[in-house]
Protein backbone atom coordinates (compact mmCIF):
# COMPACT_ATOMS: atom_id res chain seq x y z
CA UNK A 1 0.00 0.00 0.00
CA UNK A 2 1.03 3.72 -1.28
CA UNK A 3 2.03 5.51 2.37
CA UNK A 4 4.21 9.03 3.46
CA UNK A 5 7.00 7.64 5.16
CA UNK A 6 9.62 9.16 7.54
CA UNK A 7 12.83 7.48 7.46
CA UNK A 8 15.04 9.64 9.48
CA UNK A 9 14.57 12.64 11.67
CA UNK A 10 14.65 16.33 11.19
CA UNK A 11 13.11 19.29 10.63
CA UNK A 12 12.67 20.30 7.10
CA UNK A 13 13.16 16.83 6.12
CA UNK A 14 10.31 16.25 3.12
CA UNK A 15 8.30 12.40 3.74
CA UNK A 16 9.05 10.20 1.03
CA UNK A 17 5.69 8.25 -0.91
CA UNK A 18 6.60 4.93 -0.99
CA UNK A 19 5.29 1.25 -0.60
CA UNK A 20 4.73 -0.65 2.60
CA UNK A 21 3.15 -3.91 3.35
CA UNK A 22 -0.15 -3.39 4.73
CA UNK A 23 -0.86 -3.38 8.45
CA UNK A 24 -1.75 -6.42 10.23
CA UNK A 25 -4.59 -7.52 12.29
CA UNK A 26 -5.02 -8.94 15.44
CA UNK A 27 -7.20 -9.77 18.49
CA UNK A 28 -10.11 -7.06 18.57
CA UNK A 29 -8.89 -4.52 15.53
CA UNK A 30 -10.41 -3.61 12.31
CA UNK A 31 -8.70 -2.80 9.51
CA UNK A 32 -9.90 0.67 8.13
CA UNK A 33 -9.84 1.79 4.41
CA UNK A 34 -8.75 4.93 4.80
CA UNK A 35 -10.42 7.90 3.20
CA UNK A 36 -9.29 11.24 4.98
CA UNK A 37 -6.72 12.15 7.92
CA UNK A 38 -6.30 14.99 9.96
CA UNK A 39 -2.78 16.56 9.85
CA UNK A 40 -1.75 17.60 13.68
CA UNK A 41 1.26 19.72 14.55
CA UNK A 42 2.15 16.29 16.69
CA UNK A 43 3.11 14.87 13.46
CA UNK A 44 5.67 18.08 12.78
CA UNK A 45 6.94 17.67 16.30
CA UNK A 46 7.38 13.62 15.96
CA UNK A 47 8.74 14.13 12.47
CA UNK A 48 11.76 16.74 13.77
CA UNK A 49 12.55 14.20 16.92
CA UNK A 50 11.14 16.51 19.57
CA UNK A 51 9.79 13.35 21.27
CA UNK A 52 12.13 11.20 21.29
CA UNK A 53 12.36 10.91 24.88
CA UNK A 54 8.70 10.13 25.60
CA UNK A 55 7.85 8.60 22.33
CA UNK A 56 10.55 6.71 20.88
CA UNK A 57 9.46 5.60 17.52
CA UNK A 58 11.84 3.51 14.95
CA UNK A 59 12.46 4.63 11.49
CA UNK A 60 11.15 4.13 9.00
CA UNK A 61 7.88 5.23 10.18
CA UNK A 62 4.64 6.50 9.02
CA UNK A 63 2.89 9.61 10.74
CA UNK A 64 -0.60 9.95 11.41
CA UNK A 65 -2.97 10.02 14.57
CA UNK A 66 -6.37 11.15 12.94
CA UNK A 67 -8.41 8.75 10.30
CA UNK A 68 -11.64 8.49 8.56
CA UNK A 69 -12.85 5.83 6.61
CA UNK A 70 -14.42 2.73 6.14
CA UNK A 71 -13.80 -0.97 8.30
CA UNK A 72 -12.95 -3.74 5.37
CA UNK A 73 -11.99 -6.31 7.71
CA UNK A 74 -12.48 -7.28 11.33
CA UNK A 75 -10.15 -8.92 13.44
CA UNK A 76 -11.15 -11.97 15.87
CA UNK A 77 -13.54 -11.44 18.48
CA UNK A 78 -14.72 -7.52 17.01
CA UNK A 79 -18.07 -7.04 18.53
CA UNK A 80 -18.41 -3.16 17.97
CA UNK A 81 -18.29 -3.22 14.25
CA UNK A 82 -18.45 -4.73 11.12
CA UNK A 83 -17.17 -4.85 7.02
CA UNK A 84 -18.57 -1.72 5.49
CA UNK A 85 -19.19 0.71 8.53
CA UNK A 86 -18.02 4.05 8.48
CA UNK A 87 -15.65 4.91 11.66
CA UNK A 88 -13.04 7.20 13.04
CA UNK A 89 -10.14 7.17 14.98
CA UNK A 90 -7.49 9.06 17.02
CA UNK A 91 -5.27 6.00 16.85
CA UNK A 92 -2.94 4.99 19.72
CA UNK A 93 0.51 6.60 20.34
CA UNK A 94 2.30 3.29 19.34
CA UNK A 95 -0.09 2.89 16.50
CA UNK A 96 0.32 5.51 14.40
CA UNK A 97 0.14 5.67 10.56
CA UNK A 98 -2.81 7.58 9.28
CA UNK A 99 -0.77 9.23 6.00
CA UNK A 100 -1.17 5.43 4.13
CA UNK A 101 -3.76 3.92 2.08
CA UNK A 102 -5.26 1.35 5.61
CA UNK A 103 -4.61 1.10 9.02
CA UNK A 104 -5.10 -1.07 11.50
CA UNK A 105 -6.72 0.09 14.89
CA UNK A 106 -8.60 -1.85 17.85
CA UNK A 107 -12.11 -1.64 18.31
CA UNK A 108 -12.09 0.32 21.46
CA UNK A 109 -10.39 3.25 19.94
CA UNK A 110 -12.67 3.99 17.31
CA UNK A 111 -16.59 4.94 17.18
CA UNK A 112 -19.19 5.27 14.44
CA UNK A 113 -18.44 8.35 11.94
CA UNK A 114 -20.85 11.02 12.65
CA UNK A 115 -23.44 10.48 9.63
CA UNK A 116 -23.77 14.49 9.06
CA UNK A 117 -20.52 15.13 7.85
CA UNK A 118 -18.21 14.35 5.19
CA UNK A 119 -15.02 11.58 5.53
CA UNK A 120 -12.52 14.80 5.48
CA UNK A 121 -14.69 16.79 8.66
CA UNK A 122 -14.88 13.59 10.41
CA UNK A 123 -10.68 13.59 9.93
CA UNK A 124 -10.53 16.89 11.27
CA UNK A 125 -11.94 15.83 14.36
CA UNK A 126 -10.69 13.03 16.87
CA UNK A 127 -7.53 14.49 18.18
CA UNK A 128 -8.56 17.56 18.86
CA UNK A 129 -12.20 16.82 19.69
CA UNK A 130 -10.47 13.91 22.49
CA UNK A 131 -8.10 17.12 23.73
CA UNK A 132 -10.86 19.65 24.50
CA UNK A 133 -13.07 16.63 26.06
CA UNK A 134 -10.52 15.00 27.91
CA UNK A 135 -8.62 18.92 29.14
CA UNK A 136 -11.98 20.51 29.81
CA UNK A 137 -14.78 17.42 30.87
CA UNK A 138 -12.34 14.89 32.18
CA UNK A 139 -9.64 16.98 33.44
CA UNK A 140 -11.24 20.44 34.58
CA UNK A 141 -14.77 18.93 35.23
CA UNK A 142 -15.92 22.15 33.52
CA UNK A 143 -19.49 22.83 34.37
CA UNK A 144 -22.18 25.62 33.76
CA UNK A 145 -21.31 29.34 35.29
CA UNK A 146 -18.09 28.89 35.40
CA UNK A 147 -15.40 30.68 33.23
CA UNK A 148 -12.63 28.99 31.09
CA UNK A 149 -9.97 31.01 29.05
CA UNK A 150 -8.81 28.93 26.14
CA UNK A 151 -5.76 30.05 23.84
CA UNK A 152 -5.97 29.97 20.33
CA UNK A 153 -9.75 30.13 19.49
CA UNK A 154 -9.64 29.76 16.02
CA UNK A 155 -7.07 26.81 15.92
CA UNK A 156 -7.99 23.15 15.59
CA UNK A 157 -7.83 22.68 19.14
CA UNK A 158 -9.27 26.09 20.36
CA UNK A 159 -11.76 25.98 17.81
CA UNK A 160 -13.50 22.48 19.45
CA UNK A 161 -12.93 23.52 22.76
CA UNK A 162 -14.80 26.32 22.60
CA UNK A 163 -17.86 25.10 21.31
CA UNK A 164 -17.71 22.30 24.07
CA UNK A 165 -17.53 24.98 26.92
CA UNK A 166 -20.55 26.64 25.40
CA UNK A 167 -22.41 23.52 25.39
CA UNK A 168 -22.05 23.01 29.29
CA UNK A 169 -23.01 26.50 29.72
CA UNK A 170 -19.45 28.16 30.72
CA UNK A 171 -18.56 31.56 29.79
CA UNK A 172 -15.36 31.29 27.21
CA UNK A 173 -12.80 33.92 26.76
CA UNK A 174 -10.31 33.43 23.55
CA UNK A 175 -7.28 35.22 22.15
CA UNK A 176 -7.26 35.11 18.23
CA UNK A 177 -6.31 37.83 15.23
CA UNK A 178 -8.66 40.13 14.57
CA UNK A 179 -9.32 38.16 10.84
CA UNK A 180 -10.32 35.56 13.25
CA UNK A 181 -12.85 37.41 15.58
CA UNK A 182 -15.97 36.77 13.76
CA UNK A 183 -15.24 32.84 13.22
CA UNK A 184 -14.57 32.44 17.16
CA UNK A 185 -17.64 34.48 18.16
CA UNK A 186 -19.79 32.36 15.50
CA UNK A 187 -18.34 29.33 17.57
CA UNK A 188 -19.56 30.78 20.73
CA UNK A 189 -16.59 32.84 22.40
CA UNK A 190 -18.38 35.42 24.77
CA UNK A 191 -14.59 37.25 25.08
CA UNK A 192 -12.53 37.76 22.14
CA UNK A 193 -9.34 39.58 22.56
CA UNK A 194 -7.28 40.54 19.84
CA UNK A 195 -3.63 39.57 20.93
CA UNK A 196 -1.70 41.81 18.81
CA UNK A 197 -3.51 44.85 20.72
CA UNK A 198 -4.43 43.60 24.14
CA UNK A 199 -2.49 41.52 26.75
CA UNK A 200 -5.22 38.96 27.85
CA UNK A 201 -3.74 38.87 31.75
CA UNK A 202 -4.94 42.36 31.85
CA UNK A 203 -8.56 41.47 30.25
CA UNK A 204 -9.13 38.75 32.57
CA UNK A 205 -9.49 37.51 36.21
CA UNK A 206 -10.81 35.31 38.22
CA UNK A 207 -11.59 32.01 35.69
CA UNK A 208 -12.18 28.80 36.68
CA UNK A 209 -10.04 27.10 34.00
CA UNK A 210 -7.46 28.21 31.16
CA UNK A 211 -6.46 25.60 28.48
CA UNK A 212 -2.90 26.38 27.84
CA UNK A 213 -1.68 25.80 24.17
CA UNK A 214 0.76 28.37 23.41
CA UNK A 215 4.72 29.51 24.56
CA UNK A 216 6.09 29.67 27.99
CA UNK A 217 5.35 33.18 28.45
CA UNK A 218 1.42 32.31 28.34
CA UNK A 219 1.73 29.95 30.74
CA UNK A 220 3.22 32.68 33.27
CA UNK A 221 0.57 35.26 32.48
CA UNK A 222 -2.36 32.31 32.86
CA UNK A 223 -1.50 31.51 35.95
CA UNK A 224 -2.46 35.29 37.10
CA UNK A 225 -6.50 34.93 35.21
CA UNK A 226 -6.94 31.93 37.54
CA UNK A 227 -8.95 32.45 40.86
CA UNK A 228 -7.94 30.56 44.11
CA UNK A 229 -8.51 26.85 43.25
CA UNK A 230 -8.70 27.15 39.52
CA UNK A 231 -6.74 25.16 37.43
CA UNK A 232 -4.69 25.45 34.18
CA UNK A 233 -4.60 22.65 32.06
CA UNK A 234 -1.35 22.51 29.18
CA UNK A 235 -0.95 20.77 25.83
CA UNK A 236 1.70 22.27 25.29
CA UNK A 237 4.39 21.98 28.33
CA UNK A 238 5.65 21.72 30.10
CA UNK A 239 5.18 17.64 31.12
CA UNK A 240 4.73 17.01 34.88
CA UNK A 241 5.29 14.07 36.76
CA UNK A 242 2.05 12.50 36.96
CA UNK A 243 2.02 12.44 32.97
CA UNK A 244 5.41 10.65 33.24
CA UNK A 245 3.36 8.07 35.08
CA UNK A 246 0.18 7.54 33.04
CA UNK A 247 2.28 6.86 29.74
CA UNK A 248 4.46 4.32 32.00
CA UNK A 249 7.46 6.07 31.25
CA UNK A 250 11.04 4.84 32.90
CA UNK A 251 12.21 6.47 35.54
CA UNK A 252 14.54 8.89 34.24
CA UNK A 253 11.91 10.66 32.11
CA UNK A 254 10.07 10.79 35.65
CA UNK A 255 12.36 13.13 37.11
CA UNK A 256 13.40 15.14 33.67
CA UNK A 257 9.70 16.15 34.05
CA UNK A 258 9.35 16.89 37.19
CA UNK A 259 12.46 19.00 37.02
CA UNK A 260 10.99 20.38 33.48
CA UNK A 261 7.95 21.54 35.51
CA UNK A 262 9.26 22.61 38.70
CA UNK A 263 8.99 26.23 38.32
CA UNK A 264 5.32 26.32 36.83
CA UNK A 265 4.11 24.06 39.72
CA UNK A 266 5.64 26.27 42.58
CA UNK A 267 4.19 29.11 41.14
CA UNK A 268 0.85 28.15 40.73
CA UNK A 269 0.94 26.38 44.52
CA UNK A 270 1.56 29.97 45.61
CA UNK A 271 -1.43 31.10 43.83
CA UNK A 272 -3.29 28.18 45.17
CA UNK A 273 -4.58 26.94 41.89
CA UNK A 274 -3.32 23.87 39.95
CA UNK A 275 -1.12 22.79 37.33
CA UNK A 276 -1.52 19.66 34.72
CA UNK A 277 -0.20 18.89 31.88
CA UNK A 278 -2.20 16.71 29.22
CA UNK A 279 -1.17 15.08 26.45
CA UNK A 280 -4.13 12.88 25.00
CA UNK A 281 -4.93 9.32 24.67
CA UNK A 282 -7.18 7.24 21.96
CA UNK A 283 -10.89 7.13 23.79
CA UNK A 284 -13.13 5.26 21.11
CA UNK A 285 -15.70 5.79 24.43
CA UNK A 286 -15.27 9.55 24.34
CA UNK A 287 -15.43 9.56 20.86
CA UNK A 288 -18.84 8.24 20.42
CA UNK A 289 -19.55 10.87 22.85
CA UNK A 290 -18.35 13.65 20.54
CA UNK A 291 -20.34 12.05 17.53
CA UNK A 292 -23.43 12.45 19.88
CA UNK A 293 -22.79 16.17 19.84
CA UNK A 294 -21.76 16.28 15.96
CA UNK A 295 -24.84 14.78 14.76
CA UNK A 296 -27.07 16.66 17.20
CA UNK A 297 -25.57 19.88 15.80
CA UNK A 298 -23.90 20.86 18.99
CA UNK A 299 -20.50 20.72 17.75
CA UNK A 300 -19.12 21.44 13.93
CA UNK A 301 -16.29 20.80 12.44
CA UNK A 302 -13.91 23.73 11.18
CA UNK A 303 -11.94 23.07 8.73
CA UNK A 304 -9.11 25.10 7.13
CA UNK A 305 -7.83 23.30 3.85
CA UNK A 306 -8.19 19.57 2.39
CA UNK A 307 -4.88 18.52 0.64
CA UNK A 308 -5.19 15.77 -1.59
CA UNK A 309 -2.72 12.77 -0.60
CA UNK A 310 -0.24 13.01 -2.78
CA UNK A 311 0.41 16.67 -1.10
CA UNK A 312 0.58 15.37 2.51
CA UNK A 313 4.37 16.98 2.89
CA UNK A 314 2.82 20.66 2.06
CA UNK A 315 0.03 20.07 4.33
CA UNK A 316 1.95 19.46 7.22
CA UNK A 317 4.40 22.69 6.30
CA UNK A 318 0.89 24.47 6.05
CA UNK A 319 -0.31 23.30 9.87
CA UNK A 320 3.42 24.17 10.81
CA UNK A 321 2.92 27.41 9.77
CA UNK A 322 0.86 28.14 12.83
CA UNK A 323 -1.64 30.21 10.80
CA UNK A 324 -4.67 27.54 9.84
CA UNK A 325 -8.02 28.29 10.74
CA UNK A 326 -9.67 24.93 12.49
CA UNK A 327 -8.03 22.36 10.93
CA UNK A 328 -5.89 20.36 7.98
CA UNK A 329 -6.91 17.18 6.36
CA UNK A 330 -5.86 15.09 3.30
CA UNK A 331 -8.15 13.68 1.49
CA UNK A 332 -6.51 9.88 0.33
CA UNK A 333 -9.80 8.48 -1.37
Amino acid sequence: MKAFIVDRYGKGRPMRLGEIPPPEIGEGDVLIEVHAAGVNLLDSKIKSGEFKLILPYRTPLVLGHDVAGVVTRVGPGVRKFKEGDEVYSRVPDHRIGTFAELIAVNEDDAAPKPKNISMEEAASIPLVGLTAWQALIEGAGLKKGQKVFIQAGSGGVGSFAIQLAKHVGATAATTTSSANTDLVKRLGADIVIDYRKVDFEDALHDYDVVLHSQDAAALAKSLSVLKAGGILISISGPPDLAFAKAIGAPWFVGVIARLLSSGVRKKAARRGVRYSFLFMRANGHQLRDITGLIEAGVIRPVIDRVFPFESTNQALAHVETGRARGKVVVKIK
